[in-house]
């Protein structure tokens, strides 16, 4: 971690963008402990690290384990690799741990569980780290054939993997697939006033596309790899602080998750049109959609029951003039794309990529008091620019609460004409 925090300091895009990283560990390794002490504001200079960004993969059997407040086993990496034949993070915790446990040729070590949840929480409240990836849950709605083992440094990636093999040499002897982030996003507030909602999704579709073709890190074989096979690219959306504040939402709210679960309905169901659009003109999908559950449609049973529509009167205005799909459209959808396939593995994250955004002030309402825009300025060597603040509205709440300034990028990724786009990605 010493290697890649010095790393990161010199890659930093020509002085444009600093350089950062993150590393996750499975709650049950043996270094959990260790790993989380290199965040501790009071740990020896020697093991803190200050740049790269800490993760921890949870299986739900600690949850279990914490939750009965009882012991739990740390396994050696390599005992297991070595004892099943595949690397560590590929062994399912939850349904192995008693078979690991009990396995006299697995190196372990016991603690007790709920107090390693509260050595996490009490981390989190001191530094904000550790990321938590509730792996199991991601694995269960996965619909690609393979394994989520962790995330990227956002944390707004959920991939499969494949592991690479090397020599002594240092060369590949079998080469896995890794992640590339191909991303961009949209902005709520212009995409609600879109004249079409489908034809500004499917435009992005295609402009990012356009980055994911035209990607080739020939550095990394492995993320190159990934991304021929897979195709993938992340949409995603910000401003929603701002999209509620304008229309006297509640964050947290009934309405303001059930206008979230819309709104990324209908990017998820014109990001898989145009997919399928993609995956037909090309006569290509990628590698294993065969396997997927998109293949067989299982993965669009929970939409064909037509639940996914507005159901409050709010929520139905705010909507109100956008194509919403009916189970008729998720059925036809789903025979399309059994039919044809689709060209991305994966197209939705929920956050975007600093390159196609600007930074931008929004005034929230919160409990805490505090700015944080005031650090935001000191950031010289990002180069930013702060822009006026979207929305101040003084009568958000009936009641006066205190005001939190936090510093959040909106994108500006929503031009109509492809060209436009294509411009802007290249």
């Amino acid at each position: 971690m010493k290697l890649f925090e010095d790393s990161f300091s010199y890659s930093n895009q020509l002085g444009q963008r600093q350089g950062a990283g993150v590393v996750y560990l499975d709650v049950f390794h043996p270094d959990i402990l260790a790993f989380l002490s290199t965040k501790k504001e009071n740990a020896d200079e020697k093991v803190r690290v200050k740049t790269p960004s800490l993760g921890v993969t949870v299986p739900d059997k600690f949850y279990e384990l914490a939750r009965n407040n009882e012991d739990m086993y740390l396994f050696s990496p390599y005992s297991v690799e070595k004892e099943y034949g595949k690397p560590y993070n590929y062994i399912d915790i939850t349904a192995m741990y008693d078979e690991l446990v009990a396995n006299p040729n697995i190196t372990k070590t016991k603690i007790n569980a709920r107090e390693l949840e509260t050595e996490i929480s009490k981390l989190q409240q001191e530094s904000g780290y550790p990321y938590i990836v509730n792996v199991d849950t991601a694995n269960r709605h996965n619909p690609i054939d393979g394994k989520i083992i962790m995330s990227n440094l956002c944390s707004e990636i959920l991939q499969v993997q494949t592991p690479s093999e090397l020599n002594d040499a240092q060369e590949f002897v079998k080469l896995g697939t890794d992640i590339s982030c191909n991303l961009g996003s949209t902005n709520i507030l212009n995409m609600m006033t879109s004249p079409d909602f489908g034809r500004s999704i499917r435009a992005m579709t295609r402009a990012l596309t356009f980055v994911t073709d035209s990607s080739s890190i020939d550095a990394v074989p492995s993320i190159k790899n990934g991304n021929q096979q897979a195709h993938t690219f992340g949409l995603g959306a910000m401003g929603l602080h701002s999209y509620l504040a304008k229309h006297h939402i509640e964050y947290g709210s009934p309405e303001s998750v059930e206008f979230t679960n819309i709104y990324f309905m209908l990017m998820n169901y014109w990001t898989l049109v145009e997919s399928n659009n993609i995956a037909r003109e090309r006569q290509e999908t990628f590698v294993g959609f065969e396997k997927s559950k998109y293949a067989d449609g299982s993965y669009f049973d929970k939409y064909v029951t037509g639940q996914y529509v507005p159901k409050s009167d709010r929520i139905k205005e705010l909507f109100d003039g956008h194509f919403i799909p009916q189970a008729k459209d998720w059925e036809e959808l789903r025979e399309l794309v059994k039919k044809d396939g689709l060209y991305h593995q994966n197209r939705l994250a929920v956050a975007p990529n600093a390159q196609s955004l600007t930074l931008t002030t929004v005034r929230l309402l919160s409990i805490q008091s505090h700015n944080v825009l005031k650090n935001v300025k000191k950031r010289k060597s990002e180069k930013s620019i702060i822009q006026p603040t979207v929305f101040q509205q003084t009568q958000f709440l009936s009641i006066p609460q205190p005001t939190t300034w936090t510093c959040v990028k909106l994108s500006t990724f929503m031009p109509l004409r492809l060209n436009t786009l294509i411009k802007v990605c290249h």
